[in-house]
């Protein structure tokens, strides 16, 4: 079910914060990484603008030397060097927009890994589990802006004062009024800045609160359908989106009311230029060619404002996702790199740990300490709600203490990176999901280099291979997104074996029977007794007695605190004999006592 406090304020990642100048700017560093194709684009853009005044000076030497004199010869010279300017110039344009298309993907190259991995970190380090793959729309976002007309509009902007000195070149007047429209025009700019600023933050807002309510149904489709909410969720998600709708619909109706009062001025003011012209002809104040390249030159030197208008809206989007982008990247800077370990093989020591959840501050483990040697098992136990899950967190590495350390082999987990800690850790989460692959790629972790036998030995050491072999294609069977095309006994029982893959030194196990029958029951304890007699350390999280069978000491929690450690026998009895500790009951029978 879809939690009532995520369906009305899903937690945002981009408001994240993060030490001031942190990381300001792995995206500029990214960016600066492209300075040699940044400032080839500066030179294209000057070397192409001017060569837009070809236009203007063609038409200016046809009205006042060609038209007048009536040498064929003239316009044919004319004619043919234009042509040769104006293809220069359009293969400068098309190198330019080559090489804008490159920087995009460029940025994406170096950044991508990158916000993939913050996509990962974000519920390990914030709790949230919304805000989807808003990253990397925020990294699409950039990129397409950089691969479009925008950044040409940007860097046409400084040759505006070209054209206006040119203009007034031809005459003052004509200058004056091309210097007004410039001014009005960036007058709209301006206006399209502070207008469509709040709008396109609060849609970015209530687009991440409309797409998490989705995600949220998606996953939860069949508790939705079974017990009737979907209408009621869907009339949730239909208010988030009316609201999203119509900040976007503000924000377009601002942008695109400013953008065709732009347009609208533009024509005037071209209009204007000859209306003027021809006033100074008749004043003999200027030729008929001045007319026409007056004309041709205000329009240009306006062109650059009509086209960053146009683009303002993409641009505030960038905008917006370099923004959060930098405060995420600021907030999960890159690991550091740390010294190779040994293989841990000796003991594990959990030394006063407390842990809160991320994004969190309330306690839900206090001062937990116990040592496990290798060949041992531990069973964890406790009601519901007493931090048993939270522990195994700890103990894989998934949480970070807010007090003690957790160690293998003497060495705390934060000497490791998840990279190599992982393929000495076997962990299967209470919430089971697979990945979209075979069943052979889930087993093997997805190791591109996975070798057969890997494979079968952990199938066969969770219990798993005889199930795997009479599917339909064997461990080449596709597991479907999210492991869908499995049963729930099926999914378990084969991220077991992803568990054992490669005899991992640790194993936690949280609920690993929850989804098991019998024959799968029998399996885990043989599986557990395995771990043990390799030389390797079980942990097992469990309700049901027979998940415990094969342990030789138990934890008792309680409130997120250990109540009792030691031996398996001596610990079941204190809690049948002590009413102040938790009594898991279902564990009663395995005893041979009641409750």
């Amino acid at each position: 079910m879809i939690p009532s406090a995520q369906m009305s304020a899903a937690p945002r990642p981009q408001g994240l914060s993060a030490p001031h100048g942190a990381a300001a700017s792995e995206l500029a560093a990214a960016l600066t990484a492209c300075r040699s194709a940044l400032i080839g684009i500066a030179v294209f853009s000057g070397m192409s603008n001017i060569l837009m005044l070809t236009g203007a000076f063609f038409m200016l030497e046809i009205y006042d030397r060609v038209l007048p004199s009536r040498s064929v010869p003239t316009l044919v010279a004319l004619t043919v060097l234009a042509l040769t300017v104006l293809a220069a110039m359009g293969v400068l344009d098309f190198i330019r927009g080559r090489i804008l298309v490159r920087i995009g993907a460029s940025l994406d190259e170096q950044l991508s890994g990158r916000v993939y991995d913050t996509l990962i970190r974000i519920p390990l380090g914030t709790g949230s589990r919304s805000g989807g793959l808003q990253p990397l729309r925020d990294l699409d976002n950039i990129r397409s802006f950089l691969s479009g007309m925008g950044p040409i509009a940007f860097c046409d902007l400084p040759w505006i004062p070209l054209y206006l000195i040119v203009c007034f070149v031809f005459h003052p007047l004509i200058g004056f009024v091309a210097l007004f429209g410039a001014v009005v025009l960036a007058v709209i700019t301006l206006l399209t800045e502070f207008r469509t600023r709040k709008p396109v933050q609060k849609a970015a807002q209530l687009g991440h609160l409309r797409n998490g309510i989705a995600e949220l149904s998606q996953r939860n489709a069949e508790a939705l359908t079974a017990m009737g909410m979907g209408a009621r969720i869907a009339a949730r998600w239909g208010e988030a989106n009316r609201r999203y709708m119509a900040i976007q619909r503000e924000a377009s109706d601002v942008a695109g009311g400013l953008g065709a009062v732009s347009k609208i001025f533009r024509m005037v003011l071209q209009s204007g230029v000859l209306a003027v012209g021809a006033w100074l002809v008749i004043n003999q104040q200027a030729t008929a060619g001045i007319i026409i390249a007056g004309s041709i030159l205000s329009a240009r030197a306006l062109a650059p404002v009509d086209l960053a208008i146009a683009n303002w809206k993409s641009f505030s989007a960038a905008r917006q996702s370099w923004r959060r982008l930098t405060r995420l990247l600021a907030f999960f800077p890159v690991r550091g790199a740390v010294m190779a370990l040994e293989a841990p093989r000796t003991s594990i020591a959990v030394e006063g740990v407390s842990a809160t959840p991320p994004g969190d501050q309330k306690i839900v483990v206090q001062d937990v300490q116990f040592t496990l040697q290798a060949g041992s098992g531990l069973g964890i136990i406790g009601p519901s709600g007493s931090g048993k899950s939270c522990l195994a967190r700890l103990l894989v590495g998934v949480w970070i203490p807010v007090r003690g350390k957790i160690r293998l082999d003497g060495a705390a987990l934060d000497q490791w990176t998840p990279e190599t800690l992982g393929p000495h850790i076997g962990y299967l989460p209470q919430d089971v999901e697979l990945l979209s692959g075979n069943v052979a790629q889930n087993i093997a972790r997805f190791e591109d280099d996975a070798r057969a036998e890997d494979v079968l030995a952990a199938a066969k050491a969770a219990g798993v291979h005889d199930l795997i072999v009479k599917m339909r294609d064997g461990y080449d069977t596709q597991v479907g997104e999210q492991g869908t095309a499995l049963s729930a006994g099926q999914a378990q029982r084969i991220a077991l074996a992803r568990a054992l893959y490669r005899d991992p030194f640790l194993v936690v196990l949280d609920e690993p029977n929850s989804n098991l029958d019998a024959e799968g029951d029998e399996a885990l304890g043989r599986a557990i007794v395995g771990i043990r007699e390799r030389g390797g350390i079980a942990i097992v999280i469990a309700h049901r007695p027979s998940a415990i069978a094969g342990v030789d000491f138990v934890m008792v929690m309680n409130a997120g605190r250990q109540q009792a450690f030691g031996p398996k026998d001596e610990v079941l009895n204190k809690v049948l004999q002590r009413p102040s500790l938790p009594r898991p009951l279902k564990i009663v029978p395995d005893v041979g006592s009641s409750s």
